[in-house]
């Protein structure tokens, strides 16, 4: 959890990925992830929650379906979406903040 508080309050944006094993459109995420994180490189840093492992953080962050996504930076939340996305979009939003 330290670690996570870290990535959190970098200046760097610290994209999650909540999902759960039985999730079918969780299962469509790590292909795009891998896009965007090759797409972006070291502009980014990209951590995969389990909720059904996690659930205290799932419910911290109000986490009510699977995939979500929240975008972190400098401690905050810049954006946050359910469902899965493309890779261009996701790495557009990325750049925006």
């Amino acid at each position: 959890m330290s670690k996570f508080s870290e990535l959190m309050n970098s200046e760097k944006p610290l994209l999650v990925d909540f999902f759960a094993e039985w999730c079918g459109p969780c299962k469509m995420m790590p292909p795009i992830l891998k896009e965007v994180k090759d797409q972006l490189g070291e502009d980014v840093t990209i951590v995969k929650i389990d909720v059904d492992k996690n659930q205290q953080m799932a419910a911290k962050y109000q986490v009510r379906g699977v995939p979500t996504l929240i975008l972190f930076k400098n401690g905050e939340i810049k954006w946050r979406q359910s469902g899965v996305m493309d890779a261009n979009s996701l790495t557009q939003i990325i750049k925006s903040h």
